[in-house]
């Protein structure tokens, strides 16, 4: 096993004043043993971060080290590190045994130890009886299994995942997060998984790095990501449905977001212009003489009458989701579309009433307008 350790690193094409720069001096270590996400929308350059610690990008500026050796221009080969595609990438024509010996063949490994190795990844990713079929015959969950296997059994110090599971369904992806937890726990190798989806970055992580336009917008837990975003970039990417965010005037416990005056459970950090985040599960909805939807709404908020302004904020509601055991409020908000999330044993208000929202203190995230970085 080992660490990396990535410093200032730069990716650009071309050169001169038109070049093309993709990576903007990024910087994290990933310690030994660790299961970090890289985690971006297409075009963040999380692909091509993974790459360059793989060698198979070279890197325009800033160092990569591996175990403590400076890989800047080692070739991939001699970097001591095992890739899943995206693809599988195995050979069609072989059998499972073969894709997953075929590293160890080339290394002139002992056919003993081989045949040791494949059994012991096979046992771990339950594919045994699988050895000597050919990749036609087996599932697309069963494919990524066999190209882990051959990762496995070349014991590199750093396993690298190029978004392995997107080419599965969703019942699959589920099933094989779960293999790659076990996989992680009883190898302990240090591994760098990339992918676009937050549910397998937030399942997966011990620690995320979220990625935005080639710049590491956050590194942290998902907990702490998810819990104090460092962006409103973050905020919006991390969490179905995104946090809502609100740009308008602060005054004290007053919240001006166009024609609307906001009443505030607490002041804001300063006066002045000001972006507000409030996750939807933290937006607390009663309705305004509604009937069933009324009496619904005040069981929900019953306990928070005392943390905000009695009148709330006022909504009117334009499409309500079903989503099994939560149900999905989109409401306006002056000009903005607001989401509140509420259980589905709740009954929702219907399309076209005017409802009010409260919040606690704690939940309120509040961000520069101009730098759109979080405010303490």
């Amino acid at each position: 096993m080992a660490s990396i350790s990535i410093k200032d690193v730069v990716k650009r094409y071309g050169s001169g004043p038109k070049a093309n720069q993709v990576i903007h001096g990024v910087s994290a270590d990933v310690a030994d043993g660790e299961f970090i996400v890289i985690v971006g929308p297409s075009g963040c350059g999380k692909s091509t971060l993974l790459r360059m610690v793989a060698g198979l990008e070279e890197i325009s500026g800033g160092q990569i080290s591996i175990g403590g050796r400076v890989v800047n221009d080692i070739e991939p080969a001699d970097r001591d590190i095992a890739m899943v595609f995206q693809n599988y990438a195995l050979y069609p024509h072989m059998s499972v045994f073969d894709n997953m010996a075929y590293g160890l063949k080339i290394a002139k490994v002992p056919l003993a130890e081989i045949k040791t190795r494949v059994a012991k990844a096979a046992k771990i990713l339950e594919i045994g009886p699988f050895l000597e079929r050919k990749p036609r015959e087996l599932s697309g969950g069963q494919r990524q299994r066999v190209a882990m296997g051959r990762a496995i059994v070349r014991q590199p110090s750093v396993f690298l995942f190029d978004e392995p599971l997107s080419n599965l369904d969703a019942k699959l992806r589920a099933q094989t997060r779960l293999e790659i937890q076990k996989l992680h726990r009883e190898l302990g190798v240090t591994s760098l998984f990339v992918t676009h989806d937050q549910v397998e970055a937030m399942t997966l992580a011990q620690r995320m790095i979220v990625m935005n336009g080639g710049r590491m917008e956050q590194i942290g837990t998902p907990e702490e990501v998810y819990v104090r975003p460092a962006t409103t970039f973050v905020a919006s990417f991390i969490g179905s449905p995104p946090m809502n965010l609100l740009k308008g005037q602060a005054a004290g416990t007053r919240f001006t977001v166009g024609a609307d005056t906001l009443p505030m459970p607490a002041a804001a950090p300063r006066s002045g212009e000001l972006i507000l985040g409030l996750r939807p599960e933290h937006a607390e909805l009663n309705a305004v003489g509604s009937g069933a939807a009324g009496s619904a709404g005040t069981a929900s908020t019953a306990s928070t009458a005392s943390t905000a302004d009695a009148a709330g904020w006022p909504l009117k509601v334009e499409m309500v989701e079903m989503l099994g055991a939560e149900r999905l409020v989109y409401a306006r908000l002056g000009e903005s579309l607001f989401t509140v999330r509420i259980d589905a044993t709740l009954t929702p208000p219907a399309v076209g009433d005017s409802v009010h929202v409260h919040m606690k203190a704690e939940h309120l995230h509040w961000f520069d307008p101009t730098t759109e970085r979080r405010i303490a």
